[in-house]
């Protein structure tokens, strides 16, 4: 995972900007505006992403229609960096007057800012719009709480496996098409080539290591509607987090070296060819062809439990909403729906790499740029998402996965012990959120 904007929020929004949620206080009651101007200025906060550029000609096109398109109105686009998005956020929920009225904001935010007030509901605009049927169902339910929409999907990511075709070919060796020959293929890469990772893993990398959970019938929680209770200690989600951490062994990716890492980390030794395998997404593929193993790599979907299936992966990504303190009601949201339509998601997929979240325009993508191909395949095999709850960021900002997967690695606790603690954790975490 590469260090942008962008890979923060997918996952490692869960690190950082799952903060906003967490500490943004709850608006007053008369922070819903009353009022629908027709004209005037259409306040927007995107995020701003490493190498900005391609991003804003494409939003400065958007904008430029808009605009030709609603006399007397006018959009002014701010760039947020991410490191003040925690407190910008915050600002704005805590005064109406100086927020925007449309904003990008991480998939995984989505609870939170509404239980904080923040999102306008635009179910009826939502159903009402024509490129709303295609959009896939993970990414509708990134928008979706209790039933209510409150914004339109941007783009999507997922991860896939990379691996080394010049590794593979000078060892005789197949792509996996199990978890298990997965981990027997990492270990004959690493007795073969010791200065080599098999498949590099970290402790730290919660989305590299769930699709384990998930292949394996696990959960991170059950429930709906707000209500939810860890399933992270199940014995299904046990098999799979023993699954993942037997690959911190020296005959793979030795838990003092592996064990801190990330998914950016994971993906940099894989770039800098230090590993036969990664798991990575598609928005690594720019940091692998910028590295040492540019034309000696492939990727496929990352193998599930049996032959032929393959490993739900969570489906990470950035969605466009309305805050409920707008006074434009009516141009914010056509602003979000020009913002989140296929031909600014083609625009910003040519541009950026961003993976649309309509499946028909995804699967045009796949067509023209072959590399995207393992990752359509993988949304099409079907992925998760976390739980629909403002209790998410206190979870994943607390790094209760993180910890449950590095306390089996080094030792500290076995998957009972581990797993269990952390269903404890996230459930105080699920009841303080109501």
């Amino acid at each position: 995972m590469k260090l942008s904007v962008r890979s923060l929020r997918v996952p490692a929004l869960a690190a950082a900007a799952l903060v906003v949620a967490a500490c943004a206080p709850q608006t007053s009651d008369n922070a819903s505006s009353d009022k629908d101007e027709k004209t005037g200025t259409l306040r927007v906060w995107l995020f701003q992403e490493v190498g900005n550029q391609p991003k804003e000609k494409v939003v400065d096109s958007v904008v430029a229609a808009f605009e030709k398109e609603h006399e007397g109105t006018k959009v002014d686009v701010e760039y947020i960096p991410v490191e003040t998005r925690a407190q910008r956020v915050k600002a704005a929920f805590n005064d109406p007057k100086s927020a925007p009225d449309v904003i990008e904001y991480g998939n995984t935010d989505t609870a939170g800012y509404v239980k904080d007030g923040g999102l306008l509901d635009v179910t009826k605009e939502f159903g009402a719009w024509s490129e709303a049927e295609d959009t896939d169902p993970t990414a509708r339910q990134s928008v979706t709480v209790d039933g209510k929409i409150y914004g339109a999907p941007f783009y999507v990511g997922v991860r896939a496996l990379y691996y080394r075709t010049d590794v593979f070919e000078d060892l005789g060796l197949e792509v996996p098409k199990t978890m298990a020959e997965l981990g027997t293929t990492a270990r004959r890469i690493r007795a073969a080539e010791p200065g080599l990772y098999g498949l590099v893993v970290g402790g730290a990398y919660t989305y590299g290591a769930m699709p384990f959970v998930w292949a394996n019938g696990g959960e991170i929680a059950t429930g709906k509607g707000g209500s939810y209770a860890s399933a992270i200690d199940s014995e299904a989600a046990q098999k799979g987090i023993k699954e993942y951490t037997a690959l911190f062994t020296d005959d793979n990716c030795p838990a003092a070296k592996c064990a801190g890492m990330g998914g950016n980390d994971t993906v940099t030794a894989f770039a800098a060819g230090k590993a036969g395998m990664a798991i990575g997404g598609d928005f690594s593929h720019a940091a692998v062809e910028a590295g040492k193993v540019k034309g000696k790599y492939a990727v496929v979907p990352l193998p599930g439990v049996k032959a032929g299936s393959v490993a739900p992966a969570f489906a990470g990504g950035n969605n466009i909403g309305v805050l409920k303190s707008t006074s434009h009601r009516t141009l914010a949201v056509q602003l979000m729906e020009q913002l989140a339509s296929k031909r600014t998601q083609t625009s910003m997929f040519e541009a950026m790499g961003f993976l649309p979240t309509f499946g028909d325009v995804r699967e045009k993508a796949a067509a023209e740029k072959p590399y995207v191909k393992p990752f359509v395949e993988t949304l099409s095999s079907g992925t998760k998402f976390v739980p629909a709850s403002p209790a998410w960021s206190e979870i994943d900002s607390s790094l209760v996965l993180p910890t449950m997967f590095q306390e089996v690695i080094s030792g500290k606790k076995d998957v009972a012990g581990a797993s269990g603690d952390a269903a404890k954790k996230m459930d105080e975490a699920f009841g303080s959120a109501g």
